[in-house]
């Protein structure tokens, strides 16, 4: 038996993957669920609800199927409780994925957002493009 990865998608990987179902985020996003598990913490989870909550998203998936959509990725995700704080991130609203990842000992942060990006790796964790990720070999 293999031991399943864990894995920090960024709230940008996210969303897009809610909006556009055939986008690289939702591939990169339905290979880290089918492949391992989802961190999440309670900032993270605040910051896609308020996202995902916004009413220009509305015309590419309705406010209620997003909010479905966050239920059930809460549901199926684990919850890291962040007991050890991360302040390197030129970015300081990014620090909460790279405090997810620390505190959850993920195996890799998945982001296209240039601010994470440039800190790869990040105390031996990886920060991978979503097409990165589809890349690296298993």
């Amino acid at each position: 038996m293999t031991n399943k990865g864990k894995f920090v998608l960024d709230t940008n990987v996210i969303v897009s993957a809610v909006l556009m179902k055939k986008s690289v985020a939702r591939q990169a996003f339905d290979t880290a669920s089918q492949t391992g598990d989802i961190l999440l913490s309670t900032d993270v989870i605040d910051e896609l609800q308020e996202v995902l909550s916004r009413p220009a998203f509305d015309r590419y998936v309705d406010e209620e199927d997003r909010i479905k959509f966050l239920a059930l990725l809460v549901k199926e995700s684990t919850l890291i409780e962040i007991s050890e704080k991360v302040t390197e991130c030129r970015d300081p609203k990014d620090d909460k994925f790279l405090e997810l990842a620390v505190n959850g000992k993920a195996d890799l942060i998945i982001s296209g957002d240039k601010d994470l990006q440039v800190l790869h790796p990040f105390r031996g964790i990886d920060i991978l493009s979503p097409r990165e990720f589809l890349d690296k070999p298993s």
